[in-house]
């Protein structure tokens, strides 16, 4: 892996992301996006407070107000050292104390807000009984594209992510896979991702034979024999950004239908990634890609969408899907993986992540998409 090391983001950067998070607010007709920890809060502030914790934290972002980061007082001294902290207000609440009274005090009494997904019920709940005439939405539903389109460092970011999955590609060829079972073949997998600097590994699909008939199989105790085709699909996160990649491969010599099968879902999935362009709807890459499989009498067997966005998620929006009419646009990155499924037999998907350029698409990975025989 080459290629120089991406700066990290300033408080400039989250101060930017806050602003544009407020102005997104606004054209959404929000009166305040309400971030509970989870991605959103560390992709806008820097901040991941403790993983588990039923103390309400909560960053309110209001058109034309500093945006404030409610916080438990004993967490508020690691709230005051994330990067972010010079672009938001502090504003703690001790135990005994009501939260959803602070966090009322900045929020209009009528409002209607944005909330994260991953915010807690008993929270809501709180703030709807503290502000009775308010409304909420969820921001995939009311911001689906909120982070959606990535600043050159976040792609750079994506690329290194990228091109330490196609290391772990490079390696993972190398090693035995016939009389060993699939969950031994996925440990390696994640080793290999977190040597080449995973921080976080998500899923590590090894799917042989007849489960590579099923798309999210993952690992199992299932002997890999000669003779199978399996399905490798893996990643996680490396610097805060995702990776996500799959490759076919076949143990020993294939027959001619799993070559066939196999360069055809290469076609498929060329068509899709020459289909990414600023502009185009998203269904159109799930079009062209779909349109090869089916045209070859395999259309009923492409059992799920095109691709899936990825960033500081391994999946987000926006998808590659018929019915998704959000325009392409530069900086967007999400996944191209066709698949072939015949139930019972084998499976193939290739993919790779995508970035959208100026005038087309760029490759986040750049393994041999041909298919490669193990041992």
């Amino acid at each position: 892996m080459t290629g120089r090391t991406p700066a990290p983001f300033t408080a400039d950067d989250y101060r930017a992301r806050m602003a544009r998070a407020a102005r997104a607010a606004v054209d959404a007709g929000l009166a305040a996006l309400l971030v509970a920890p989870g991605p959103d809060l560390v992709w806008l502030t820097g901040y991941a407070p403790p993983a588990a914790t039923e103390r309400l934290t909560l960053l309110v972002l209001a058109p034309g107000r500093e945006p404030v980061l409610v916080v438990p007082s004993l967490e508020a001294p690691d709230a005051a050292k994330a990067v972010g902290a010079p672009a938001f207000d502090l504003r703690d609440w001790t135990d005994g104390k009501d939260p959803y009274a602070v966090t009322a005090a900045l929020l209009d009494t009528r409002g209607r807000f944005g909330v994260s997904d991953n915010a807690w019920a008993m929270h809501l709940l709180g703030l709807q009984k503290a502000l009775p005439d308010t409304s909420y939405a969820a921001l995939t539903e009311a911001l689906p594209m909120l982070r959606a389109v990535k600043d050159t460092a976040e792609v750079d970011l994506m690329a290194a992510a990228g091109a330490a999955a196609d290391a772990t590609f490079e390696e993972i060829r190398k090693v035995p896979f016939a009389g060993r079972r699939e969950s031994d073949v996925g440990a390696d997998l994640a080793d290999l991702l977190r040597r080449f600097g995973h921080s976080q590994v998500d899923f590590t699909i090894v799917a042989s034979g007849p489960n590579g008939a099923n798309p999210h199989h993952e690992v199992g105790e299932r002997v890999i024999e000669r003779g199978d085709m399996v399905v490798l699909d893996f990643g996680g996160l490396k610097d805060g950004y995702g990776s996500d990649t799959s490759r076919t491969v076949h143990v020993g010599e294939p027959t001619d239908e799993e070559r066939r099968v196999h360069d055809l879902v290469r076609e498929a999935q060329e068509a899709g990634f020459r289909a990414v362009r600023p502009g185009v709807p998203c269904q159109e890459v799930d079009r062209a890609a779909r349109a090869v499989i089916a045209g070859a009498g395999y259309g009923e067997y492409f059992i799920h969408r095109t691709g899936h966005g990825i960033g500081v998620t391994t999946h987000e929006p926006p998808y590659m899907i018929e019915g998704e009419e959000q325009p392409l646009v530069p900086g967007m990155c999400f996944s191209v993986e066709p698949g072939v499924y015949l139930p019972g037999r084998f499976g193939v998907r290739i993919e790779d992540i995508v970035t959208v350029t100026q005038d087309g698409g760029r490759r986040l990975n750049d393994t041999t998409r041909e298919l490669v025989i193990v041992d």
